[in-house]
């Protein structure tokens, strides 16, 4: 565009992004209700779930105008948003005015998603003090969060944890309490494999588990702590800490799960695999995604396999003389729990429902019917099986079934991957319309767009026989909704009040027993029939 134009493009698509490439919990709107926001491409939307109703409402969609490549919620005000505009956004829900309020833009590197631009993985300290944003080479950026005077919410400029030469593999915050803020990295340190041309130095190079403290006395970062851990770990799961429960991460990698801590020692299990005349009793499985859910006194996680299948793993601890908890690790124990589509994020409520924002095809809301603590499924503990990442152990199984702990609620329309479309106009109607293929596998479907608005049914009430006329009415002039619904049938009529409900009423002074021909309002609080 011309430096002298005056014109500027605005765009907007028809149809917004259904797949959701993350998906967080919290309580935006600043009550006790919990919501979920989901990352679409350059689409950020807020989601309310219903519990009585076992539905999911969108709030508020607002398009962003660049890629959001990271989502972290954190306590002190809103939440936070790394996008390829090498930009970290501080957001907040206004919900009286049903829009996002931008608290803070801070630049910290180019435009576009690069090796070492800072942006890829974004991790908040379970207090809301900080928050770590890493590149996936060399980069990593710590904002501390605080407030001033005016209980505002205020960044400060940037501290530095750069490494270079080292690849980032995962990220996330420890819940350290009220200690100095920790974030655990899922590091590998290249540069000897970078000089040796022989390509024994890449064999031998180890994947390390480090810790990051941001010291808030003297303000800076230093590393301290670092751990090798198994080479094929590819994630991070935050364990609860303060009074909670041990603290540390949950590293996954292939075919195992180790739970590892500066100051406990290593407790691995491996992750079950699938018994079945189809299935290979070779093939090593790791996990995609994972979530971890408090419960008062208690706390476990539901972990993903790239099958679907879904594993509670949970931590026994060392108790004392009064048989309360010490914070010591005893062992780590795994058991299998239910098969889901398999998802980009797990998000499990405080109400009872888990929300799976499926990679392809429709996202699921299921609810719990059971924790799955008093089936027949076999439980493996750290016991059995060494903690080495380097010694052999003996694989366990499962046999996959139905799911018995969660029962599916609502399916929320995606058509994530569209495979193939065409334009065609099969129905002879005004526009033609768009079949399109979507989903993969056994989750495929077949699907016909249409232009026009979505129709959401909120009340269905059944009808003795098809009415000759409808009317809506007032009942006074300064009404601002219409009050009555007024049915005209061959023998009669029936009066219906709008309200919470559609319900049928008998004292509106409307007569029944006769047909009508026509309901108008007359003055100011009158009705003719």
């Amino acid at each position: 565009m011309a430096t002298t134009s005056s014109m500027f493009m605005y765009s907007l698509t028809i149809q917004p992004p259904t797949s959701v490439t993350q998906a967080i919990l919290g309580q935006f709107a600043g009550t006790k209700e919990q919501q979920i926001v989901t990352a679409s491409g350059s689409r950020l939307t807020i989601h309310r779930p219903d519990p009585t109703q076992g539905k999911i409402t969108t709030i508020l969609s607002q398009d962003v105008f660049g890629i959001i490549r990271t989502l972290a919620a954190f306590r002190l005000a809103g939440s936070n948003k790394g996008s390829d505009s090498g930009r970290i956004t501080i957001i907040e829900y206004v919900p009286a005015h049903n829009r996002f309020n931008r608290l803070h833009l801070e630049t910290f590197g180019k435009s576009g998603v690069r090796r070492v631009i800072p942006g890829q993985y974004l991790a908040v300290d379970p207090k809301g003090r900080a928050c770590l944003i890493a590149s996936a080479e060399k980069n990593k950026l710590v904002y501390v969060l605080n407030r001033n005077a005016q209980a505002e919410l205020t960044i400060s400029s940037p501290l530095e944890a750069h490494k270079p030469q080292t690849l980032v593999f995962a990220l996330v915050g420890l819940d350290v309490g009220y200690e100095n803020p920790v974030f655990a990295v899922l590091e590998v340190d290249y540069t000897e494999c970078d000089q040796d041309p022989t390509g024994q130095a890449f064999e031998e190079v180890e994947k390390s588990l480090v810790y990051y403290e941001l010291d808030l006395g003297l303000n800076h970062v230093v590393r301290k702590w670092s751990d090798p851990v198994d080479r094929t770990a590819n994630m991070l799961l935050q364990v609860p800490g303060g009074g909670d429960g041990p603290s540390g991460v949950l590293v996954c990698g292939l075919d195992n799960i180790t739970y590892r801590h500066s100051n406990q020692e290593a407790f691995r299990v491996p992750i079950p695999r699938r018994r079945g005349a189809t299935e290979n009793p070779e093939r090593k499985r790791c996990i995609v995604a994972g979530v971890m859910h408090k419960m008062r006194g208690a706390f476990f996680f539901l972990l993903q396999s790239e099958d679907g299948d879904l594993f509670k793993v949970t931590i026994d601890m060392v108790e004392d003389d009064n048989g309360q908890p010490t914070g010591e690790v005893k062992k780590l124990k795994i058991k299998y729990f239910d098969t889901v589509p398999i998802a980009s994020n797990l998000c499990i409520l405080k109400s009872g429902f888990l929300f799976v924002a499926s990679e392809t095809g429709n996202h699921h809301f299921y609810q719990f019917e059971k924790l799955g603590d008093d089936d027949n499924e076999t439980e493996y503990d750290s016991d059995s099986f060494p903690a080495d990442p380097t010694e052999p152990y003996t694989p366990v199984y499962f046999h996959p079934r139905a799911a018995e702990n969660v029962n599916l609620v609502e399916s929320i329309d995606s058509m994530n991957p569209q495979l193939d479309c065409k334009v065609a106009n099969l129905t002879d109607e005004d526009a033609p319309q768009i079949y399109s293929i979507c989903g993969s596998g056994a989750r495929s479907s077949f699907r016909m767009l249409k232009h026009g608005l979505e129709v959401s049914d909120i009340v269905d009430s059944e009808l003795p026989s098809v009415p000759a006329a409808v009317w809506t009415t007032k009942i006074t002039r300064n009404d601002e909704f219409d009050a009555y619904i007024v049915l005209s049938f061959d023998n009669g009529t029936l009066v219906l009040s709008i309200g919470e409900t559609v319900e049928e009423v008998t004292d509106t002074g409307f007569l029944s027993s006769a047909s009508t021909l026509a309901v108008q309002q007359l003055g100011k609080d009158a009705l003719i029939q």
